[in-house]
């Protein structure tokens, strides 16, 4: 089946060496060769000179200039003016917010007429229904009466958001969604607006896959961005209505943990609609560490910042060392605050335990950070992503984590859990692994084991090959198929005989035969 996959990136060009497999669309990819796939990005950042010519790949640009485009005339305008002003009452008036999707669907149906939402949405005239609506009797204005300034600002980050809604990806011929089995969106927001276009207007049902929560990530990111609260405020409003449709018209969800899945159903998935997945890393062919060092040592990894809480372990830590002077204390990870390196060392010299804590400046690999120690540490107040325990389960080291997030799902008992911001307990947890190899040993390898069951790459790929066949097989058929003569509905790139053939070289000329007999068959009156 042709399949179209929805990502939101900020490189157009795979920066590691290892090409397609370095990253999960590549593996999922490589995995279901007898699919078709169509690869759809939004990038972070402007679209690169190299971008849209990769074959297999098309891009858009969210930030940076504009598309070209003209703008629309008197009559045009107006009926823009109307979509945009249903789209911004939905943001701002809670009594509005049905009016959020058709809002959606209507400015997405006039960009395809004549191309020029863009131009309309930088204009003066869609300033103007900003502020107007914005300004309302009833608007929610519990973050503050916008300015000019915010209304400038807004109508700008609105104008990049709502860009996938004038791209030229949709239709119904090659290379088009309306011509796709299924779509795939994967991160969710702004990727997710051509699959809702797609399915509204073709018909063609999609399949979310979250493994970090797109609304959870826009909340904390701005927490601190460089906007005043009305704006944030208003972007806000417009993912988490976003996220709240799409949770509603995806015919299936799949985060990447049940913590996820908690979420979701907390944003209005239903609950029949999802289906966890866990998110496959190819760190599990990955061997185990080799011996522990001969100094008993705890590794902590991650950002230096407070929701990390590194200053937890040097707490921790500071309590280790008066029951075991040899101890000694590695903290891998880059600054996540100006500053907070030089903050952590002063917190270790005033707890007397500066000499014996190591922050290498050197990034090292997951495979080196947790081989170097006896102890792995996790002590975030936070812990929404499987893959660091997982990486670090995966090197046979026994672990020690705070319990919250996805700590309990993923380390389960191969590890020991703590409460968070308690640093009594944490140290406990950590002198008793110290203080018996046996149950070190006996926790690393079952933990390895644990994450190299849940975090596979192949159980991955089988779940998404029975995901997508059960989809389509409930879906109508053909969508898509434009109705003229000649058209030949494709149900999947290549027919079953192809995967059967005697011979391999077989299998293009049956697919071949195949095809012509469904084209035989799609012309029969």
């Amino acid at each position: 089946m042709r399949i179209a996959l929805l990502t939101e990136g900020v490189h157009s060009v795979p920066q590691r060496p290892a090409g397609p497999s370095a990253d999960w669309c590549g593996r999922l990819v490589e995995g279901l060769p007898e699919h078709e796939f169509e690869r759809y990005l939004l990038l972070a950042g402007e679209a690169g000179p190299d971008g849209p010519d990769r074959p297999g790949l098309r891009t858009l640009a969210l930030r940076g200039p504009r598309p070209a485009g003209r703008r629309p005339g008197a009559v045009r305008r107006r009926h823009y003016a109307r979509a945009y002003e249903q789209l911004v009452r939905a943001l701002v008036l809670p009594n509005a917010r049905e009016g959020f999707a058709p809002g959606l669907h209507r400015l997405a149906e006039l960009a395809r007429e004549d191309g020029a939402l863009p131009a309309f949405l930088a204009s003066g005239h869609a300033h103007a229904v900003l502020e107007r609506t914005w300004r309302s009797p009833g608007a929610d204005t519990a973050a503050g009466q916008p300015l000019v300034r915010d209304v400038l600002v807004a109508g700008d980050l609105l104008e990049q958001c709502l860009r996938p809604l004038a791209a030229d990806w949709y239709g119904e011929g090659a290379g088009g969604l309306g011509g796709a089995d299924l779509c795939h969106v994967v991160g969710g927001g702004p990727a997710a607006l051509p699959a809702l276009v797609a399915k509204e207007r073709y018909g063609v049902p999609f399949v979310l896959t979250e493994h970090g929560l797109h609304l959870r990530e826009q909340y904390l990111g701005y927490r601190q961005a460089p906007y005043r609260w009305p704006v944030r405020a208003l972007l806000l409003s417009f993912f988490r209505l976003l996220t709240a449709e799409t949770y509603r018209q995806a015919a299936l969800l799949t985060p990447g943990s049940g913590y996820d899945r908690e979420w979701q159903l907390r944003c209005g998935a239903r609950p029949e609609r999802i289906r966890v997945v866990y998110q496959g890393l190819p760190a599990v062919a990955r061997p185990p560490a080799g011996p522990e060092p001969e100094q008993p040592t705890l590794v902590w990894a991650g950002r230096l910042e407070p929701a990390a809480d590194p200053e937890l372990v040097l707490h921790a830590f500071a309590r280790i060392r008066a029951e075991l002077p040899a101890a000694r204390l590695v903290m891998h990870g880059p600054e996540g605050l100006p500053g907070y390196r030089a903050h952590c060392l002063a917190v270790a010299d005033r707890l007397g335990v500066a000499g014996q804590v190591e922050f290498p400046e050197r990034p090292c690999s997951a495979a080196e950070v947790w081989g170097g120690g006896t102890v792995a540490v996790f002590s975030a107040r936070s812990l929404p992503r499987p893959r660091p325990l997982a990486d670090a389960m995966l090197s046979g080291r026994a672990l020690v984590a705070t319990d919250v997030g996805v700590a309990r799902e993923v380390v389960g008992p191969t590890g020991l859990l703590v409460p968070p911001c308690d640093p009594a307990a944490l140290a406990v947890a950590c002198l008793a692994l110290l203080g018996d190899e046996e149950r070190r040993a006996r926790l690393g390898l079952a933990g390895r084991l644990r994450a190299q069951e849940r975090f596979a790459v192949e159980p991955v790929t089988a779940a998404f090959r029975e995901v997508y066949l059960e989809l389509v097989s409930q879906w109508p058929a053909f969508p898509a198929v434009e109705r003229r003569p000649g058209a030949v509905p494709r149900p999947f790139a290549r027919p079953a005989e192809y995967w059967v053939a005697g011979e391999e070289e077989q299998g293009p000329a049956i697919a071949g035969t195949a095809a012509r007999g469904a084209g035989a068959m799609a012309r029969v009156p």
